[in-house]
């Protein structure tokens, strides 16, 4: 050990220069900044030089891919995107694909998170419970969040197409095939409950953390007071997870506005616009039409995070406005 403790001390001594020469020009209060000057480089390169360029991207017209053979345009792409002669109809809009998947983001959004809270919020409640298997049903429930979105959707579409499992076990029953993931309204049914089977594990164990936290004690009070299980769930559970759900709310939201994976491997957008979605126009306007409009896209992608920083906000606040309630109780 003596050996190996001389040569780590001869290695360190070997930046104790840089180190002096750091405090004396930076000061002690600023050392910090010279060991995280390494990640900040790196984090800057592939972070913030992105959304530069994206910016530039979004400002700029043409087809050409560098920056500096692309004509300013200023608005323009903005003001294609978003130019509708009546937004209540979007056949009247110029690009009425983008409102398209903005709509179906929206729907898709409210109706998928609404039933992941509630559904992992179901499961954290049961799994919190003393039940046979109990370790064994949260690894079930957790598994799905470990696989990648590509596999899980090439899973279920191999159950879901034409030929597969499901209509394969309709016609053994003596029944038809069904189109579930070429007709509209299964498609898109499909595309939420995939959505959900693949990261409700995720927000259930958020939420189950959060119930673990809650002291035994409450409920021992409560039960000695002949509270109702719906009584204690109202009165004591939901209050004290209060910030788990708000946490997995913003995150689900987030998430959801964002799917592409998914949806993009299980039923390509189709059929027609029925399941394409905002981040999916990024992509088949920037990469997979065969003219690349790079500066719709980029306009497109500003206009997402211009949504996804409104959802944070709103995490910040309502968690603040939760923590603050609790210290005033």
């Amino acid at each position: 050990m003596k050996p190996l403790s001389a040569a780590l001390g001869l290695f360190f001594n070997l930046f104790e220069p840089l180190f002096r020469l750091g405090q004396r020009l930076l000061g002690i209060s600023r050392l910090g900044w010279l060991f995280v000057m390494p990640n900040l480089v790196v984090f800057g390169f592939f972070t913030f030089l992105p959304i530069l360029i994206n910016l530039v991207y979004a400002a700029t017209g043409g087809v050409q891919l560098f920056p500096f053979q692309r004509p300013f345009t200023g608005w323009e792409n903005f003001g294609i995107l978003l130019e509708c002669r009546d937004y209540f109809d979007i056949q009247t809009c110029r690009k009425d694909v983008f409102w398209r998947a903005i709509f179906n983001t929206v729907k898709f959004s409210l109706i998928q998170v609404v039933l992941m809270v509630l559904l992992s919020l179901l499961t954290a409640l049961v799994l919190n419970r003393k039940i046979i298997g109990r370790g064994f049903w949260r690894g079930v429930f957790f598994y799905p969040v470990l696989l990648s979105p590509v596999v899980v959707a090439l899973i279920w579409k191999w159950l879901l197409q034409s030929q597969g499992v499901f209509n394969a076990a309709l016609v053994a029953w003596g029944s038809t095939p069904v189109d579930w993931l070429t007709d509209a309204g299964w498609a898109f049914f499909w595309t939420v409950f995939v959505s959900i089977w693949a990261h409700m594990g995720f927000y259930t164990l958020i939420l189950l953390a959060g119930l673990q936290a809650i002291p035994k004690d409450m409920y021992e009070a409560a039960e000695m007071d002949a509270a109702s299980p719906w009584r204690t769930l109202r009165r004591i559970t939901l209050p004290l997870l209060m910030p788990n759900l708000i946490v997995v709310l913003v995150l689900a939201l987030i998430r959801a506005v964002q799917i592409f994976d998914e949806v993009f491997v299980l039923t390509g957008g189709g059929p027609g616009s029925a399941t394409t979605f905002i981040v999916q126009f990024i992509y088949q306007t920037g990469f997979a039409e065969q003219i690349h409009l790079y500066g719709l896209a980029a306009a497109a992608s500003l206009i997402l995070a211009l949504g996804l920083m409104a959802l944070t906000v709103m995490q910040l606040k309502l968690t603040r406005a939760s923590q603050a309630g609790q210290k005033a109780k």
